[in-house]
């Protein structure tokens, strides 16, 4: 294996955006904390790359500033909203660093928590953020309480809060998933249905200060429950199959 250019980022910040303009300045000045505080920002570069998910509060154009400042910054608009999948799977295709970092751009997550994740990453493939003292409405707290209930009864797969946006990942895991709409709510039980490792890690949250939260009782409780029909069906059919040893790909002749 071709080891890794110190030109090339070590990590990648994904950010979906929907109408943050207030938001976008103080996060971007945690996040650039919190990554050049980082060891590896020493040797090696690290990227955040922003997805405008169609936004019409003057966020593009609030982006596009912030990128010209800071080389660092990558910016990609959608030409409409297409959905936090969408802007996910855009972010991580771009992406080039070995370590991908997801996070919200709401402030309602502690961007220092991602130097908690970090260090697994050493150990596992998907770390998860574990919000276990939720600073949300009375809706959107107990549609999600109701929704890892039962994802986690079929799915099995430990994971307590899988909607935290905060999540770093190990570049394998998004190369071997593919995402498809609303899949974004499934990453714990998509990583350990092809092999890989996932543990969480308690994390801070902070109430919605500016902005309004996207996601309600019906695209939260009543789409995840449907796509975890979809999430079973391909726990059930995924493709598993190992090589006997000294046979297979790369095995001498």
């Amino acid at each position: 294996m071709t080891p890794p250019s110190s030109s090339t980022p070590w990590a990648s910040v994904i950010i979906p955006i929907k109408d943050e303009r207030e938001n976008l300045p103080p996060l971007l000045a945690g996040l650039f904390k919190v990554m050049d505080s980082h060891e590896s920002s020493r040797s090696r570069p690290y990227e955040i790359l922003f997805v405008d998910d169609g936004s019409s509060d003057g966020s593009s154009q609030e982006l596009d500033r912030l990128a010209a400042q800071h080389p660092q910054v990558r910016v990609f608009h959608f030409d409409r909203n297409y959905g936090k999948t969408c802007a996910l799977d855009a972010g991580f295709r771009q992406s080039s660093g070995e370590i991908i970092i997801q996070i919200d751009g709401d402030l309602q997550q502690d961007s220092e928590d991602i130097l908690k994740l970090l260090p697994l990453t050493s150990s596992y493939d998907l770390v998860c953020g574990w919000r276990q003292q939720r600073q949300d409405g009375f809706v959107k707290m107990i549609s999600s309480r109701i929704a890892n209930r039962v994802r986690n009864h079929f799915t099995h797969d430990g994971v307590h809060d899988t909607g935290c946006p905060l999540k770093v990942f190990r570049r394998p895991v998004l190369e071997r998933i593919t995402l498809y709409e609303g899949m974004h709510r499934f990453f714990p039980a998509l990583a350990q249905m092809h092999g890989f490792t996932v543990t969480e890690v308690p994390v801070r949250h902070y109430p919605r200060i500016h902005g309004q939260s996207k996601y309600g009782m019906g695209n939260r409780l009543f789409k995840s429950l449907y796509d975890l029909i979809a999430v079973r069906w391909m726990q059930h059919r995924v493709l598993r199959y190992h090589f006997k040893k000294g046979e297979g790909p790369g095995a001498g002749g």
